[in-house]
């Protein structure tokens, strides 16, 4: 359901406390006393069928009995009570539901109470937060709808937790430190609402600016994955997950199988997704207070002024661990320090001004300092040990550094009341106080990784195009291996999947005798590999299964029966399979590898490392999800530890993103493949080429029916069934299909072409050129939210002549659409035939209604829009709406 209903749960005008109580220490009683106390304004109703009043306040006994209608209830009764108050809910048309209560799942107890509340959440169409939710908290409205002992002050940091307990912790936290918050929200056991319709209700909410998630576990990564990615555009996500080291025990055929671990799964999954990853609490809520009041660091070279030594080395230390930089300071900047220091001081970085330094010598460094052209980023530690007030000095660097553009964070080191109050007014005024230096550090690092991730993760990829592949030929050899009673496709076969994918691979000839065997080593040419082909022994280094340098046609003869009896001594002599024969690779290279394996959250994993026999012995690689482009293979890629080692070829390393882009491309057509590995890939001055690979199939997968077939990836991949080949009135031929990250050059040359009239129709405003961060917006799509489908004219470098898209409204109810032809182009079928695609589209994403907000004089719009059935009405003076109710 979206954010459908969701404002009735965070800014309700009318609210019932079921359970409501006088009972000192219950939750009822708690519950009605914050929501009385703290100021909201709209109207709250006690029910209570046993008592008339409720601390003073009228009270009734059924949520039927209440005069009103209300949009939001609060369930904070025992536990088998609540599916025939929920259903009471659902006949009174309250709208939003938060039961706190507790002794559900969480408990360990039948889950059949859940059930039944779920069947009447669905009846009724409510939207419900919980079971066993710590409440709801909005401090703008004084919405107070929890059970706690503090409050909160209003901020731009919304906080959505799994666990109560941290909901809690965090306004001890905000409390001491003055933070505020714009909500804060506890999930619960999320038998409706989860975390994906929290982070779009937020993502739309004018007064979040950066999320703070605590995470255990997701319960739809596709649609977390889909709501944070958006979030993150725009907006900053803060996250920590509990739970990092728990084994799933599962045994795998595949190196990539017992490489991916759960936890390195989900951290590729929050990269993927733009979130900045901490590791601890504090840095939870210290990152999360940076990213909402500091601007971000444009790089790692940081600044330190201290009165202390020690503390000022500490945090240098923690620095250069974290892969930051002292900032080489400017000339300038150290010739001006000389003059405003004395000379026992240290004019480079870090800045000691010794422990006597007044309040006047804290400000002339601070004013030297933040004008260092080096400097991306500056911490100024304190202790209380000389001659400066650590109030005065609080607002000596709130005067000089609120214009600055550059991040400032403080280390007030010492628990007495003056440095606390000073930390309280930094926290204040949008800086980041802490009491040790190295939060100051971490959160600094954490920055920088949050903006340097976003920027990797929308550059504009060059285009790799994939040949058309015989799929259906493919598919014939799984199902082949699947009537054999085969699990593990051999190596020729998986050989043969490289091969359609252009993905550069030896040639693999499998012989079935030594004579076979000396006449294929022949035709390929000396020296040669030859492999063992067992049918259970997939690993063949495990039983010496492999000869290289194989020089001679009698030393083939012999390697032959060599292997085979090696098959033989580990197993039965039907195992056999023969001998793969390959050409081997000339010169000295690199051994990687690339692998994938099915999660059983997140589907498909991509792998990149180690290569070769120690693959498993370092398990150095990094993870990534289909689909991948030029830009995400790269990462990927830069990601692996022993890649930044290796440090092979330009050549190489534009093959190995290469690779990886069309192997995703296998992964995601073929949703059989449980497992594969492609190692070792090996990387020379001369040559990029796989030697190896072993395909593992889902069994389960194969024997679903077709229209079953299709995988649920964590990210969806472009929708090819939406290209096809048209005429325009004059007979020109263009190409629709759904735009990609790689088309941003030229989308950006279709904007530039517009007319003064056609940009100002379609934008509301003139624009020059569109940077490249709002190009992205256009370009590099979540398909599960928005389909842009361009026009393409098919001769003439694929130029871009038109435009429609459809993007659907966080509620997953409703669209706003789009359409944009370039006026050459204009007043030939065009704009016509994108509109249709569009509503076609709309009607597949089981959309109810698309509008459009249109200006007055664009008549060939509203005229279009007439034509296909829109209703048009008046926004207001200067914009009319036009929408379309969609049928199925």
């Amino acid at each position: 359901m979206g954010t459908k209903n969701l404002n009735h749960i965070f800014n309700p005008t009318g609210i019932a406390v079921i359970g409501a109580s006088e009972r000192e220490g219950s939750v009822g009683a708690k519950i009605l006393h914050n929501l009385l106390s703290s100021g909201y304004a709209g109207k709250i109703y006690p029910v209570n069928p046993y008592r008339e009043t409720v601390q003073g306040v009228p009270a009734y006994p059924s949520i039927s009995k209440v005069p009103e209608k209300v949009d939001l209830a609060i369930i904070a009764t025992p536990a088998h009570l609540v599916p025939q108050i929920v259903e009471e809910c659902g006949l009174a048309q309250t709208s939003g539901i938060v039961i706190v209560s507790a002794g559900f799942k969480e408990v360990g107890k039948t889950t059949e109470l859940e059930q039944k509340i779920h069947e009447l959440q669905k009846k009724y169409s409510l939207r419900l937060l919980g079971p066993n939710s710590f409440g709801v908290i909005r401090p703008k409205i004084n919405l107070f709808a929890t059970f706690a002992d503090k409050q909160a002050i209003p901020g731009k940091i919304a906080f959505i937790s799994q666990s109560g307990a941290l909901c809690a912790s965090a306004l001890d936290w905000a409390w001491e430190n003055q933070v505020g918050f714009s909500a804060i929200v506890s999930t619960g056991s999320m038998l409706d609402i989860d975390l994906g319709d929290l982070i779009d209700y937020f993502e739309i909410d004018p007064q979040t600016k950066t999320l703070m998630l605590y995470v255990e576990s997701v319960k739809d990564p596709r649609k977390f994955m889909s709501a944070v990615r958006q979030f993150a555009r725009d907006k900053s996500v803060v996250l920590v997950k509990a739970g990092r080291f728990l084994e799933t025990g599962e045994a795998t055929l595949s190196h990539s199988g017992s490489l991916a671990g759960e936890d390195a799964v989900y951290d590729a999954a929050f990269k993927r997704a733009g979130i900045v990853r901490v590791e601890t609490i504090s840095d939870l809520f210290n990152c999360a207070v940076a990213l909402s009041t500091q601007p971000n660091p444009k790089g790692l070279n940081f600044t330190i002024i201290s009165n202390a030594g020690g503390p000022a080395i500490m945090a240098a230390d923690q620095l250069v661990a974290r892969g930051g930089k002292l900032a080489n300071l400017t000339d300038e900047t150290a010739e001006t320090l000389k003059q405003a220091l004395p000379t026992y001081c240290s004019m480079k970085n870090p800045v000691d001004i010794y422990e006597e330094a007044s309040a006047e010598r804290f400000k002339k460094v601070l004013e030297v300092c933040f004008k260092d052209q080096h400097s991306d980023g500056f911490l100024v530690v304190y202790t209380p040990q000389g001659a400066s007030d650590p109030i005065l000095l609080a607002k000596t660097i709130i005067e000089l550094a609120k214009d600055l553009g550059k991040p400032v964070f403080t280390a007030l080191m010492s628990e007495d009341e003056r440095c606390r109050e000073a930390r309280r007014i930094l926290q204040r005024s949008g800086f980041p106080a802490f009491s040790v230096p190295e939060q100051a550090v971490s959160t600094f690092i954490n920055l920088y990784n949050y903006m340097r991730n976003l920027e990797l993760l929308y550059q504009t990829p060059q285009e790799i195009p994939i040949e058309a592949i015989n799929v259906q030929l493919l598919k014939s050899v799984i199902r082949q291996a699947f009537c054999e009673g085969r699990g593990v496709l051999n190596l020729a076969e998986s050989m043969h999947f490289l091969e359609e994918y252009k993905i550069p691979a030896v040639k693999t000839l499998v012989a079935q005798t030594p004579e076979e065997a000396a006449a294929f080593s022949a035709e390929l040419g000396y020296p040669v590999v030859m492999k063992a082909l067992s049918l259970h022994h997939t690993h063949k280094s495990k039983i010496e299964g492999v000869i290289l340098n194989v020089c001679s046609p009698a030393d083939t003869a012999i390697f032959f029966n060599e292997l085979a009896e090696k098959v033989k001594h580990f197993s039965l002599s039907m195992d056999f399979q023969g001998v793969a024969i390959q050409p081997m690779v000339r010169g000295i290279g690199q051994e990687f590898l690339i692998g994938a394996k099915k999660d059983p959250n997140f589907g498909a994993v991509i792998l990149f490392g180690r290569g070769g026999i120690l693959a498993e012995v370092f398990k150095e690689v990094s993870l990534g999800f289909p689909p991948l482009n030029q830009v995400l293979a790269k990462r990927i890629i830069e990601d692996s530890g022993f890649f930044k080692r290796a440090l092979p070829a330009k050549k190489g390393f534009n093959d190995l993103e290469e690779i990886l882009v069309r192997f995703s491309h296998l992964i995601t057509d073929f949703p059989e493949i449980k497992e594969i590995d492609v190692n070792p890939i090996i990387v020379t001055e001369e040559t990029t080429v796989a030697v190896d690979a072993r395909i593992v199939i889902d069994w389960e997968r194969v024997m679903r029916e077709f229209a079953d077939h299709k995988d649920q990836l964590l990210i969806a991949t472009y929708p090819k069934e939406y290209i096809s080949t048209r005429r325009l009135k004059d007979d020109t031929e263009v190409v629709l299909r759904p735009i990609k990250a790689e088309d941003e050059d030229r989308y950006s040359e279709l904007i530039k072409s517009l007319s003064p009239q056609s940009m100002r129709f379609r934008f509301f405003e003139m624009i020059k050129e569109m940077p490249h961060d709002t190009l992205t917006k256009y370009c590099n799509l979540d398909y599960d939210r928005q389909i842009a489908i361009v026009a393409e004219l098919m001769e003439g470098g694929k130029q871009i002549v038109g435009a429609g898209r459809v993007i659907a409204e966080p509620d997953g109810t409703s669209g706003e659409f789009a359409v944009l032809v370039t006026d050459r182009w204009q007043l030939k079928g065009l704009g016509e035939m994108l509109m249709d695609y569009i509503i076609m589209i709309a009607r597949n994403m089981r959309l109810g209604k698309i509008f459009a907000t249109v200006l007055p004089d664009n008549i060939k719009m509203i005229n279009l829009c007439k034509k296909k059935g829109f209703k048009i009405e008046p926004l207001d003076e200067e914009t009319v709406k036009a929408s379309l109710v969609l049928s199925y």
